[in-house]
């Protein structure tokens, strides 16, 4: 009945998704407010019966419904209940329905808001959201449905979830990820909407600002979870591989930094008005290309969901339909999107475009690493393989550029700034991460690279908070009431670039200053890594709910002194017949101890991996850092009084 129930709900919803698509554009161009003024409930009724498909699914997955083809393929009757509900969206089908789901979220949200927005504009943005909902209902209707029936016998007990995803880091990754990618429908909308109805002045930036720095603050938080199970769950010791999947994530994330800053100075100064309408275009199709990436089976990846060609071609179809139809709209009003503001070479605006320009080149040298290979495959050249040599060669220099120039622009006024201005706490900057900077290397032993990186992060400190200071110390009120009248949206920036700074130092700390062993050990032997000694102590062998495990107990001691007792294992899934490990951490502020249990070698003697990784959380802690601070800014009171003012 409820897989029934589903299936018929979400048919419901393409209808009143292709009335949204409709009706308001029909009363906008016939000035009809009757038909403008169905935008909002049909958001609502739409979204509402997407969330009865979702919650039929779940329902289905919770009752052990085998019947179903998606269940019976991603659940088990052993599996765990949390498990069962993180399977909903544990493969194509459901994760798609996820997709559509929190698109629709979105959608609601916005709708809730529309009458903040102008009589004309709201609907419009609404009515866009609309045809990128049509386009995504249709793909799960027409090739994914996950409501499917078996026919005429179902399984007794399921096929079970991939092993990859039983774990936490799996339950709240994708749908914060989707957060962020789904997110950046709506600066897409109000770009398209901005097009339409030829309101192309600073006010579409101020409404779209705050929605694309909570989509971007998502896709943050995202990408650090994803990088933080990669870390603890593949077993490799590493937080970043430069997967393509990973690439196809972080694409977008680097598009909506720029489209972060051209927003803003779109709204305070009515430039960058065409770039800033590219970008939210461009953003917006880096995410259809995850989609297409990940579901196309183009890719073979831990994080690809399919590999149906013929699912790839309709994703692609969506994709070029939305982007070529946006990018065609752009040119009939080309000559409305024009910029008339100058602006000098010391002014803010250009330290803005600056920082843009390198984001839009390390977005290109990205989506140029990750599809040159299927390029060359596609064109018969052979197969080839862009990793992170490539990245880290490319990308890496580029990044601390960035940064460097990333420190100034808060310094600087709109328009033109003095020279004095900015010199007087460069030359400070410039001292300080030097000298700090040359300290930790001299001390700590490390090489040149590692100088400039630490210099750079130390210079971003440095003039991070000569800004803060200087404003909160002008005038005759005192620091303390100064620092409240600032706005929440700079504190949100400073939030953002002083994360940036921690995970920096976190990746040059863990690249340059960590150990690692590949050893076999048998019960009882131990070894020393990076100081530590760890003594290999047993294994027992476990039954888990749907797994065998071998569970192996390691001690670590630091100058005779028992610091951690770490579990490792090596889980058998006996439905999937697959082997995943587990490895064991203890985690601490400045260095973690890790231990991965590897294959047995013998009857006594096993492979263990032995990490010593020095200031790795700080990545994680860096990426939460610029996830607040893109919350922060989306919270500032600043948007909500304009909204209700215009």
């Amino acid at each position: 009945m409820f897989p029934e129930l589903g299936q018929f709900s979400l048919i419901l919803s393409l209808f009143f998704a292709l009335s949204l698509a409709v009706l308001p554009l029909v009363g906008y161009w016939k000035g009809n407010r009757l038909l403008l003024e169905t935008a909002r409930p049909l958001t609502l009724i739409m979204s509402m019966l997407v969330l009865v498909g979702f919650i039929s699914l779940c329902i289905a997955f919770l009752s052990d419904d085998f019947s179903v083809l998606y269940v019976a393929q991603n659940s088990n009757t052993q599996l765990p209940i949390w498990y069962k509900v993180s399977a909903v969206w544990g493969s194509h089908e459901g994760s798609l329905l996820f997709w559509v789901l929190i698109l629709c979220g979105w959608c609601s949200a916005v709708a809730l808001k529309i009458r903040t927005l102008p009589a004309d504009v709201g609907p419009i943005v609404l009515a866009v959201l609309g045809i990128v909902c049509v386009g995504f209902l249709s793909f799960l209707l027409f090739t994914s449905s996950p409501f499917v029936r078996i026919l005429p016998d179902a399984p007794l007990d399921g096929g079970d979830l991939n092993p990859l995803l039983q774990d936490f880091g799996l339950i709240v990754h994708p749908p914060v990820l989707y957060m962020g990618y789904v997110g950046f429908s709506v600066a897409f909308a109000f770009a398209v909407a901005a097009l339409i109805t030829g309101n192309l002045n600073a006010s579409w930036a101020r409404w779209a600002r705050p929605w694309t720095a909570a989509s971007w603050a998502f896709l943050t938080l995202g990408i650090t979870l994803g990088s933080w199970w990669a870390y603890y769950e593949l077993g490799w010791g590493g937080w970043w591989f430069w997967d393509p999947v990973e690439n196809a994530s972080f694409m977008p994330w680097l598009s909506g930094t720029a489209l972060l800053h051209s927003l803003a100075v779109t709204e305070k100064r009515g430039v960058f008005k065409s770039w800033t309408v590219l970008l939210a275009i461009f953003t917006f199709s880096l995410s259809l290309l995850g989609a297409f990436l990940v579901r196309s089976g183009v890719l073979t990846s831990v994080h690809s969901f399919a590999a149906d060609p013929t699912r790839g071609v309709f994703i692609l179809g969506l994709l070029i339909v939305l982007i070529g139809g946006s990018l065609l709209l752009y040119a009939i009003r080309a000559a409305q999107v024009r910029s008339t503001v100058s602006f000098g070479l010391s002014g803010r605006e250009a330290w803005l475009l600056l920082n843009n320009i390198l984001l839009t080149v390390l977005t290109l040298t990205v989506l140029l690493g990750t599809l040159y290979p299927l390029l060359f495959d596609v064109l018969g050249l052979g197969k080839i393989s862009v990793g992170a040599p490539y990245f880290n060669a490319v990308f890496s220099p580029i990044a601390l550029l960035l940064m460097v120039f990333m420190a100034v622009g808060p310094l600087s006024r709109w328009h033109q700034t003095s020279a004095n201005a900015l010199l007087v706490p460069c030359v400070i900057a410039v001292l300080v991460s030097v000298s700090v900077s040359a300290g930790l290397v001299y001390l700590l032993g490390f090489g040149v690279t590692a100088f400039i990186s630490l210099a750079v992060a130390m210079w971003v400190v440095v003039l991070s908070f000569y800004d803060w200071f200087s404003k909160v110390s002008a005038g005759t009120k005192g620091i303390i009431p100064r620092a409240r009248q600032l706005p929440r949206n700079y504190y949100g920036m400073l939030l953002a670039h002083l994360g940036m700074v921690v995970t920096l130092v976190g990746i040059v700390l863990v690249t340059v200053n960590s150990e690692e062993s590949m050893l076999r050990l048998s019960p009882g032997d131990q070894a020393t890594v990076a100081g530590y000694e760890f003594r290999f102590d047993r294994v027992e062998q476990l039954k888990g709910p749907n797994y065998l495990s071998s569970k192996g107990q390691f001690t670590a001691y630091k100058e005779g002194k028992q610091v951690a007792v770490l579990y490792p294992e090596k889980r058998f899934f006996t439905t999937r017949q697959q082997v995943m490990t587990e490895a064991a951490l203890d985690a601490g502020f400045t260095r973690d101890l890790y231990v991965s249990l590897g294959e047995r070698v013998d009857e006594q003697a096993w492979g263990v991996r032995v990490y010593v990784k020095s200031f790795v959380r700080w990545i994680w802690l860096g990426g939460l850092l610029m996830m607040a601070g893109g919350l922060l800014a989306a919270l500032d009171k600043r948007y909500r009084k304009r909204a209700r003012a215009i």
